[in-house]
């Protein structure tokens, strides 16, 4: 068997026209949720300079796409995205080993070509694909990018769920003892966001990503993707959550409670009314968002283990950073030639290596 050259996409800006394209190529990929889409990045109006990129093979099929923005406070770096709890090369499947590390190169050539310093990658959380789609990650370490931001979120994986500690189950019961009745209603978003802002303003001195009219236009857009959850003691509304749902996971985007909501443990209702929401939508995780500030070095212990009590465990939201002006050397130095893949008939096997021996072929990937 001979050896078979890796076809590079072609990289291209992203202009108006390719809106349609773009948000079928999302539908269709491995590691795409409606956040990728035009219909949601839009929102942003002209708050960012855009900089998104398509990637086309060569028949001119759109086959992945970078949703990026030059950063807001910085006119020499790209991220993708700024405006997106996670950005990265969305693609149809066909991105993988060799061909992803060109494509990333390429995309690395287009911003150095534009005057860019430095590309801020924030990779699709592994919760997010299907199947497996992690090749971006690799290609980022062979051209030489560091991680530079690490949060950490909790999951439920819904198919193998952990155990929920006892506590959970206590404070489940009080809140049914101290009368918490929890619903979906979406009517009642004006008076969820004036807690949340409330109390966003008073424990943490900040304010929601989003305003009141953006989350009711995203809403009008995706109408099953965006979903909030209330509880209420009496008339009283006391606490609630807003869940973002993609095929795989529900995501808790914004969660509040007032004094009393917390006396009642009206959180626990809520939280496991989102979960079985998830269920049965087929969602395959229900992820609390992450438990860390200061870039990923300050842990929120105390609440990531009351994320963790309803049977969750650690998932990772890992951003990267790529000196596009160091990558000339270090492209030089590693891999001067054009990267192949390499599929040879196997020379004879060590004895120790029955698979091998038995499928009796090997696999390289390396430079020419």
């Amino acid at each position: 068997m001979g050896i078979e050259e890796v076809a590079i996409p072609v990289v291209r800006s992203y202009c108006s026209a390719d809106a349609c394209g773009w948000d079928d190529l999302v539908a269709r990929a491995c590691n795409g949720t409606f956040l990728h889409t035009r219909s949601f990045i839009s929102y942003h109006g002209d708050r960012f300079r855009d900089r998104s990129l398509v990637l086309e093979n060569r028949r001119k099929r759109m086959v992945g796409v970078l949703p990026a923005a030059e950063a807001p406070s910085e006119s020499e770096v790209i991220i993708s995205h700024p405006g997106l709890s996670y950005g990265g090369v969305v693609h149809d499947g066909t991105l993988r080993g060799a061909v992803m590390v060109g494509a990333l190169d390429a995309i690395a050539s287009h911003y150095r070509s534009l005057g860019y310093r430095r590309l801020r990658y924030k990779a699709v959380p592994s919760i997010f694909h299907a199947p497996p789609a992690e090749d971006d990650l690799y290609a980022l370490f062979r051209l030489g990018a560091r991680r530079h931001q690490c949060d950490l979120s909790v999951a439920i994986d819904l198919a193998e769920r952990g155990r929920v500690t006892r506590r959970r189950r206590h404070s489940l019961s009080w809140a049914e003892r101290e009368g918490v009745r929890v619903q979906e209603a979406w009517d009642e978003i004006a008076g969820f966001w004036r807690l949340l802002e409330r109390n966003l303003a008073s424990r943490h001195n900040a304010s929601p990503v989003h305003s009141l009219a953006e989350i009711q236009m995203l809403r009008e857009k995706f109408p099953d993707a965006i979903c909030l959850i209330n509880a209420k003691i009496d008339a009283d509304l006391v606490g609630g959550v807003l869940l973002f749902l993609s095929d795989r996971v529900s995501r808790a985007q914004y969660t509040a409670t007032t004094e009393r909501g917390r006396a009642a443990c009206a959180s626990d209702p809520v939280m496991e009314h989102a979960i079985e929401i998830a269920r049965k939508r087929g969602c395959r995780y229900f992820d609390f968002g992450t438990c860390t500030l200061d870039e990923g070095r300050s842990l929120h212990q105390n609440l990531y283990h009351f994320k963790a009590s309803f049977g969750g465990a650690g998932v990772l939201y890992e951003h990267y950073e790529l000196d596009l002006q160091l990558m000339r050397t270090f492209r030089w130095c590693v891999c001067m030639a054009p990267v192949v893949a390499v599929v040879v008939p196997a020379a004879p096997v060590n004895r120790r290596s029955p698979g091998m021996r038995r499928a009796g072929w090997t696999h390289a990937i390396g430079g020419k």
